[in-house]
């Protein structure tokens, strides 16, 4: 399916927020963007047939999700890609996982409570706790050799913490694409049962996967669930954001009451988006070879930025990651500050790549690249990577 991916379909003038939008996030509007986490690829083929008939239907009246069909695809994904058991009654639905996250933490914590978690971090968790009137407590993970490790002795020491109540996880981790073995796994199960902070895990990248890894859900790894959940969504598989739509993973049942309770007669958000459930429903049951080939072609995609970076970019070091595709390049050895590294990209490359510093990341200057695109896009974007270092060399002789 190469040529699927390989197609270049303009998205200008569809209100896209990477493309229509980029002057939000970088201050100028002519811009090649690999920024915000959605791809450039069109979704497959089953979703799209589905979402046709349905639109040619013509009547889109409210819609339940709390049925067989949407549960199911879940349950069922989850043991055929992941040989994992999940409960269908486990499964609410959500508007995204951000909601899914706050109104967990709202349910299960107080104000000024602590919320532990991995920087650097996706950059909505930030925003996420202060807005809940949470306090960050940062556990730091470790790099070395260009590869990001847990810090287990500084997590237990943050989880000793009295005010400490969840660790907010990120399983694949984004930015750094770590995706968390079995053990690694059990050890964060096992301390924070010890000392008893609930896990919030956010798997929305679950399915991009490299090198024959595997994703493994938080919750095959806990005997004792009812701390545990796990909030996800098909749409980074299946590049359907635009759709709106998500779950979770809730098996404690007076939560995922209370949660229930929160989405439909507090919030008023229970009302699925007709095509967001098509998405999922389809998606799950009928594409799991779309997503094994966007897999191996977002694989070949990061081989050509090591390969570019290693041959034309000796300064820069990338290594491929475990999972996503997200490309976290590291330029601290060019000797200059994000800033500077920011202004040479906007103003001599004209590209769009988000600085490692929005995700927390301030032991180093790092880029965060969006790789799901074309391979002749993501080539583009690699030369102009170049012209804006090789410029910066030249001011700086």
């Amino acid at each position: 399916m190469s040529n699927y991916f390989d197609q270049r379909i303009n998205r200008k003038g569809t209100y896209c927020t990477q493309w229509d939008y980029i002057q939000d996030r970088f201050g100028v509007n002519d811009l090649l963007p690999f920024s915000i986490s959605d791809m450039d690829y069109q979704s497959p083929p089953e979703i799209l047939a589905a979402i046709k008939e349905r639109m040619n239907h013509g009547v889109f009246g409210y819609t339940r999700w709390n049925h067989h069909d949407f549960k199911s695809s879940i349950t069922n994904w989850y043991r055929a890609r992941f040989s994992a058991a999940v409960e269908t009654d486990w499964i609410a639905y959500a508007p995204s996982v951000i909601y899914s996250i706050a109104r967990i933490i709202e349910l299960v914590t107080s104000e000024d409570d602590h919320i532990i978690l991995q920087t650097p971090a996706y950059d909505a968790f930030f925003p996420l706790i202060r807005g809940l009137n949470r306090k960050l407590i940062a556990n730091p993970l470790t790099y070395t050799n260009g590869r990001y490790e847990l810090d287990f002795f500084d997590l237990e020491q943050k989880l000793t913490h009295k005010k400490a109540k969840v660790l907010l996880l990120c399983n694949p981790h984004n930015p750094t694409g770590r995706l968390w073995t079995r053990q690694e796994l059990k050890d964060i199960v096992e301390l924070c049962e010890k000392h008893h902070v609930m896990i919030i895990s956010d798997d929305i990248h679950m399915d991009i996967t490299y090198r024959d890894q595997n994703y493994i859900p938080i919750t095959s790894v806990a005997s004792n669930l009812d701390n545990i959940f796990i909030c996800s969504s098909a749409s980074k598989t299946f590049n359907t954001p635009g759709l709106g739509g998500s779950y979770s993973i809730i098996p404690n049942e007076t939560i995922r009451e209370q949660f229930l309770q929160l989405l439909k007669y507090r919030d008023g958000v229970s009302n699925a988006s007709i095509f967001g459930e098509i998405a999922i429903i389809e998606g799950y049951r009928q594409s799991g070879y779309w997503v094994d080939e966007l897999c191996s072609y977002l694989y070949n995609n990061m081989k050509i930025v090591k390969k570019f970076i290693d041959e034309e970019l000796l300064d820069l070091h990338f290594t491929i990651p475990e999972s996503t595709y997200l490309a976290w390049i590291d330029c601290s050895n060019l000797r200059i500050t994000s800033n500077d590294l920011q202004q040479a990209l906007i103003n001599v490359g004209k590209v769009g790549i988000m600085s490692g510093e929005v995700y927390g990341e301030n032991r180093g200057v790092f880029l965060r690249m969006n790789v799901g695109c074309p391979q002749t896009k993501l080539v583009e974007g690699l030369e102009r990577l170049k012209r804006s270092v090789r410029s910066l060399s030249l001011s700086n002789p």
